[in-house]
C-alpha cells in the first residue's frame, strides 16, 4: 500500500499551491461525515441555507487564493439523472462558487467519450502543474487520503484531463438549465 496524506498533512498541499489548484471530481457519492447531517436535510427537503452563508475553512482559503491570483477550479462529472448526493453536490456548490471557486459540470457518458478517467472513478488534484494528489476512497466512498506524486508522466497525464474536461464543461448555472 501506498503512503497516504491525510488530516493536516493532506489540507497543507492546498495552502502551499503557489499557482492554481485543480481537481477532477468524478464520483457520484462521497460518504463525508460532517454532511451527512446536510445532506439528510436537503433531501428531506429542508436545506441548511445557513451553511451556505457561514464561515469556512475552505471558503476562506479559497477566497484568499482567488483574490492572490491563485485560481481553485474543479470539473465534477456526474451521472444523469443525477443521484441524490449530486443533487446535494450541485445545491451546496453554491458556497463554494460565491468564496470563488470555479466549478464546472461535465455528464459521465461524454466524459467516458473524451477519454477522461471516469469509469472507474479516479479523483485528483492537479497542484501548480507540478504535483497530483490521487485521491483513494473505500469500498463506503470515504476518503483514505491522497496519494502524492510529481511524477513528469503523470503530471502530464492530468494535465492533459484537466485541459479536456474544462473545455468540454459548463458552468453550474448552464448544467443546471439543461438538466
Amino acid at each position: 500500500m501506498v503512503d497516504l496524506l491525510t488530516g493536516g498533512a493532506f489540507g497543507s498541499i492546498f495552502r502551499t499551491a503557489r499557482r492554481s489548484a485543480f481537481r477532477l471530481e468524478t464520483r457520484d457519492r462521497y460518504n463525508v461525515p460532517s454532511e451527512r447531517e446536510r445532506v439528510r436535510r436537503f433531501l428531506a427537503g429542508d436545506p441548511d441555507e445557513d451553511y451556505l452563508r457561514a464561515a469556512h475553512d475552505w471558503g476562506a482559503m479559497t477566497r484568499a487564493a482567488a483574490a492572490a491570483g491563485r485560481p481553485f477550479r474543479r470539473v465534477r462529472v456526474v451521472t444523469v439523472p443525477l443521484g441524490d448526493y449530486s443533487r446535494y453536490a450541485v445545491w451546496s456548490a453554491q458556497g463554494n462558487l460565491r468564496a470563488g471557486e470555479e466549478i464546472r459540470y461535465l455528464d459521465r457518458d461524454r466524459a467516458d467519450s473524451l477519454g477522461l478517467p471516469v469509469r472507474p472513478p479516479h479523483d485528483a488534484w492537479l497542484l501548480d502543474d507540478e504535483r497530483v494528489a490521487v485521491l483513494h476512497f473505500d469500498g463506503e466512498d470515504r476518503l483514505l487520503g491522497a496519494e502524492l506524486l510529481d511524477d513528469p508522466a503523470a503530471v502530464g497525464r492530468h494535465r492533459a484531463w484537466r485541459d479536456t474536461a474544462w473545455k468540454a464543461s459548463v458552468s453550474r448555472d448552464e448544467f443546471l438549465r439543461g438538466l
